[in-house]
């Protein structure tokens, strides 16, 4: 068997390998066959851990076009386009996504299309579906379903398992389940139900240790800390509006300013009254940044064109005065975010 790198033993080559930027990986293939198996292969991105040579990505899916994803890095601003989600459910949209051992994760969801004669919905309001995307072998995978059908539910990552909870059902119910889903065995099992449910989208942030589930316009925060334990709701008087987490410290965009919310109290970061205009754009933390993607800007007062957007702007937190900057802006997605988290490689 001819060695990786010759001269040296495969094991080192792996090594070294390992300390090659993500983005470069699709030329290394080319190089030989036992190359492409290598850098396809588990073990690869394993050593990549080892080594420190694991990288931060923005995973990020917009109205246009459909089914297509990118990944953000940082590193080099550029963007990679991923290969199409092979979902059968037209105009896919209100999923969730999440990252976990080192694999993107679409989960739940439904179609947005609509009747064009009636206006009604016209198609699967929420589905079970979860897919899976590996970096290594760069394909999309079917993973176990969930155990109920949901769309605009909350979603995230616990101690490396997958919490889904709230949202609605088919027919536009919403619904109090929750559940777990552990991606080593590909298994989902019933959590504790949430206290309640309400006809409205719910959203999930984890900090502390803890998932915290959110409905818009409730002051009322479901809070899970121990899967055997359940659910405790606390009244928190946040603020309302977009948000994320960085660093461990939750922010929250509210009347265009940032705001860094600590307990019941919260400090005012920056503006971004930039973004005034601005709809349907993800926000999310990555390192010390907070990234705006995408969006529409609207209409206003004195201007009644609408914009579709692909700009990508970042606020770095670390900084003696955070300012605003721009990046790369999407090469492919633009428009109204539908998906948008990390993934680390």
């Amino acid at each position: 068997m001819t060695a990786l790198i010759e001269g040296l033993p495969d094991a080192v080559a792996i090594r070294c390998l390992a300390r090659v930027p993500f983005y470069l990986h699709p030329k290394l293939e080319l190089v030989s066959h036992s190359w492409r198996a290598a850098i396809q292969s588990a073990e690869l991105f394993k050593v990549r851990q080892e080594v420190n040579s694991s990288e931060e990505f923005l995973c990020v899916s917009a109205f246009e076009p459909e089914n297509l994803w990118e990944l953000y890095d940082p590193t080099h601003d550029l963007w990679i386009t991923l290969p199409i989600l092979p979902s059968n459910i037209s105009h896919f949209a209100r999923f969730s996504v999440v990252s976990t051992a080192g694999k993107l994760f679409v989960l739940g969801g439904g179609s947005d299309a609509v009747d064009p004669l009636t206006g009604d919905q016209d198609g699967i309001f929420a589905t079970d579906k979860v897919w899976s995307y590996d970096p290594a072998t760069r394909a999309w995978n079917p993973r176990a379903s969930m155990l109920v059908p949901r769309s605009m539910f909350a979603c995230c990552v616990l101690d490396g398992k997958i919490v889904a909870a709230g949202g609605f059902t088919n027919r536009r119910k919403s619904i109090c389940n929750a559940e777990i889903y552990d991606p080593a065995m590909d298994v989902w099992v019933q959590l504790p139900d949430l206290h309640h449910a309400h006809n409205s989208a719910c959203s999930g942030v984890v900090f502390g240790g803890k998932v915290h589930v959110l409905h818009k316009g409730l002051s009322t925060i479901q809070v899970l800390e121990n899967f055997k334990q359940g659910w405790i709701a606390h009244e928190y008087s946040w603020l309302q509006g977009p948000m994320t987490v960085v660093r461990e410290k939750l922010y929250v965009m509210s009347n265009w300013f940032i705001y860094k919310q600590e307990g019941e109290s919260r400090r005012m970061i920056v503006s971004a009254s930039d973004f005034r205009r601005r709809i349907g754009y993800a926000m999310i933390g990555l390192g010390d940044d907070i990234y705006i993607v995408g969006g529409v800007n609207g209409p206003d007062y004195w201007n009644c064109s609408v914009k579709v957007l692909s700009d990508v702007d970042v606020l770095t937190l670390g900084s003696e005065r955070p300012a605003w900057r721009k990046v790369a802006p999407l090469t492919r997605c633009k428009g109204t975010i539908l998906g948008c988290t990390q993934l680390r490689i």
